[in-house]
């Protein structure tokens, strides 16, 4: 009998939350009943508390425990139990505030949608440290746990936004197409800039095993996101100066996207991602404003983007990647992994040593684009607005929202060192020359380089632009 209630005991923890929900469930959600009063209240002390313990839990720890699940950590299981009772907790503080309330809103929905993933993956954790069924239902719950995961950093980024939204009371009738385009468009980037970063530190031999130049990837995402943007940004009527800007902007986008995927065929790297960058840039840099703050924010997002699309022209040129010497064979069966299905790095896989300095200018490309899509998502009209009233310059909310991004990148920076230093990969830090660069958390030797990580040769007779197509002699 003890020991079937120790089986069933972490059963009851989910009970619990599932009848705390059920009152903040049946809570009502406030509608157009306010008043003007409890409108423009004060932001009360709990509701400050709610929004700061959601960000940290949403924003750090949660991820934590995501990178430490993806490694197989002894401490996923206990950071992500604190993320759980944290963010149940800010969840019951955003329905029992006083002060300032707040219109039904999406950020009120997707707050009680939430619900559903964060109990589907309590329930499944917990099921999967019963170790049942291990030959029937585990390997699917397996699965579904790890893909749940994965998906957390994007929920609490797009509910995080809408609480932003929802606090500052921007994005209504008038504004909402504006902040589509800006929030969707600026996080287009900042995901850009992240998995950017991912490949070049801990994604090397993905890319390599995919058969595909980053280029080829770049270039898909680009030409898709071209197309979208060619038919969405006129919706009738007369064609003013911005539809025709941003709908030719779109046709740039498919056009030098279809190029690029092109020229990426047979492994090879190109750099018309980093040119389409670069003129995406310059339209932004030029694209005209009612106010001088929004004109002077608008150049430095695009300055930003022109910078990026440089740096990554050289990376591609210049800079070589590390080579790996990581097993090219299938993903083992990982059944018996409660968080993830990858496979473990070989034990006799060796760690590059010698170190080179000019490896750090990769992390430049990634940056920028991270701070021009924060750049671009603060540009919308109702902000600079509100900023103009407080009568901020252009520069203190430049440098303001190039601090976050320092901030922003610092954290993405350091989950990829978590992921390579705990867990099943923390043997890869025990060489004593092993520091945090992309060499030194990378799996990695120096034999086999694949030819498109090569910089530019200098061969005589042998032309630079040709090379930097991806022309081959053989072609």
């Amino acid at each position: 009998m003890a020991g079937d209630l120790f089986v069933w005991r972490p059963l009851l923890l989910p009970l619990v939350f599932t009848w705390s929900i059920a009152l903040v469930l049946a809570h009502e959600h406030h509608g157009a009943d306010l008043t003007e009063e409890q409108l423009h209240a004060p932001v009360d002390t709990i509701l400050w508390i709610h929004i700061a313990l959601q960000a940290i839990v949403w924003g750090f720890i949660f991820p934590v425990g995501m990178v430490l699940g993806l490694t197989r950590s002894r401490w996923h299981v206990p950071v992500q139990s604190l993320a759980f009772a944290l963010t149940f907790g800010g969840i019951f503080l955003g329905h029992a505030h006083g002060g300032r309330q707040f219109p039904s809103s999406i950020h009120s929905h997707i707050g009680s949608w939430i619900l559903v993933p964060i109990l589907a993956q309590l329930g499944l954790g917990i099921y999967l440290k019963l170790h049942i069924h291990e030959r029937t239902l585990r390997p699917y719950a397996v699965r579904a746990h790890g893909i749940l995961g994965r998906i957390w950093p994007i929920l609490g980024w797009v509910q995080g936004l809408f609480g932003v939204i929802t606090l500052r009371g921007f994005c209504g009738e008038v504004g909402a197409g504006q902040c589509a385009a800006h929030y969707i468009m600026g996080s287009g980037f900042i995901a850009y800039g992240v998995i950017m970063a991912l490949l070049l530190v801990v994604g090397d031999n993905w890319v390599r095993r995919s058969g595909r130049s980053p280029e080829w990837w770049d270039s898909w995402v680009i030409m898709l996101w071209g197309i979208v943007n060619t038919f969405t940004e006129h919706h009738g009527g007369e064609w003013s100066v911005k539809d025709m800007q941003h709908t030719i902007l779109g046709i740039l986008w498919w056009a030098g996207g279809a190029l690029g995927i092109f020229l990426s065929r047979n492994n090879h790297r190109n750099v018309v991602p980093g040119v389409i960058i670069i003129l995406t840039g310059w339209a932004m840099s030029d694209h005209a404003q009612a106010l001088m703050l929004s004109t002077k924010v608008h150049s430095m997002f695009g300055y930003s983007l022109m910078f990026a699309g440089f740096a990554r022209i050289f990376e591609v040129c210049f800079i070589p990647l590390p080579s790996s010497s990581l097993s090219e064979t299938p993903p083992v069966d990982d059944n018996d992994s409660e968080h993830t299905l990858a496979p473990s790095a070989p034990k006799d896989a060796g760690v590059a040593t010698k170190p080179n300095v000019a490896r750090a200018f990769r992390h430049l490309p990634p940056f920028l684009l991270v701070a021009s899509g924060l750049l671009f998502m603060s540009a919308t009209d109702e902000e600079l607005n509100a900023v103009h009233e407080e009568g901020m310059d252009h520069v203190t909310y430049v440098l303001s929202m190039y601090s976050i991004a320092f901030l922003f990148y610092l954290l993405t920076v350091f989950l990829l060192h978590l992921y390579s230093t705990s867990g099943r990969n923390a043997s890869s830090t025990q060489h004593p020359s092993v520091v945090f660069s992309t060499e030194g958390i990378e799996l990695s030797d120096t034999t086999d380089a694949s030819k498109w990580y090569a910089p530019l040769p200098r061969e005589e007779g042998r032309s630079a632009a040709v090379h930097v197509l991806g022309e081959d002699e053989d072609d």
